[in-house]
């Protein structure tokens, strides 16, 4: 992956597999996934220095990197200076370069690191179910022209996470996906939010399913916005009222069918029984 992330945007869709491959093996043992001290030094570049683009792509493709690591099964690493966004490699001899805090796109990753800890924490789909496939699912693995790819994380209750990655500069308006269940999605985090750095585009809480585009092995789907080099985790809102108003006729048959089989309904056995005292 950190090979992938390093590529210039116009050679990635030739290296999907770099991205996508990891997931035939994930759960054949139990991974680490960690940013090791050797991937830092003797000319390697740190982290944020292995992005392609300028300085704001640069800082843009490390909180996507991170992000899409919380997502992939596994329990993660990292490594010190990672989170302040140190462009020097990192030196044994030296501590690290505190200093950059001082500036805000430095603070801004920083807060992006401490922010994306604590969802991780609070989220069990991110780490309940890490070393079987029943903590994940793909929704889009071959979208390799426009280097997105899209799937699922489970916790133990069958709770799901929508995860979806954009790894491009390129701005997506209307990216569509298909979802498991039709109903109101919302945006719980993006890496693309304006208090980490980010540009502030933003999907919201009323992400509503639409079956007119089934897609992806789905009944339905839903249009995102995606940023460029962003990540966002979405979850299901509310199931849709067709749902909910399907429910309730059938339990309404349910409940007739019942009646029938106990002599009727209970308008009918009062109005039986308002005749009866008629007659008498």
């Amino acid at each position: 992956m950190l090979r992938y992330i390093s590529l210039d945007p116009i050679y990635r869709k030739f290296n999907h597999d770099s991205l996508t491959f990891s997931f035939f093996y994930a759960f054949s043992e139990n991974y680490i996934l960690p940013i090791s001290h050797d991937e830092v030094v003797h000319g390697k570049c740190s982290l944020i220095n292995k992005m392609p683009g300028d300085r704001q792509q640069k800082f843009a493709g490390v909180r996507a990197f991170m992000a899409y690591m919380m997502a992939h099964p596994g329990k993660k690493l990292s490594f010190m200076g990672n989170e302040l966004g140190q462009f020097v490699e990192w030196n044994y001899e030296k501590e690290l370069d505190w200093g950059l805090l001082q500036k805000p796109e430095h603070q801004q990753l920083h807060r992006f690191s401490r922010e994306l800890n604590l969802f991780y924490q609070k989220m069990p789909p991110l780490w309940e179910i890490d070393f079987s496939w029943d903590g994940f699912s793909w929704i889009s693995n071959d979208d390799y022209t426009q280097s997105v790819i899209a799937f699922q994380r489970f916790d133990k209750k069958k709770k799901n996470l929508i995860i979806v990655c954009n790894f491009l500069p390129v701005d997506r308006p209307d990216y569509r996906i298909g979802v498991p269940e039709s109903g109101i999605y919302e945006e719980i985090f993006s890496t693309d939010r304006t208090e980490y750095g980010g540009s502030g585009v933003t999907n919201g809480s009323g992400i509503r399913s639409s079956k007119k585009f089934p897609m992806h092995r789905q009944e339905q789907s839903i249009s995102l916005h995606l940023a460029p080099y962003a990540v966002i985790y979405l979850k299901l809102k509310r199931h849709s009222p067709q749902k909910r108003m399907s429910t309730f006729k059938k339990g309404k048959k349910k409940e007739l069918q019942n009646s029938k089989e106990s002599g009727g309904t209970t308008s009918q056995k009062s109005s039986a029984r308002l005749k009866s005292s008629k007659e008498v």
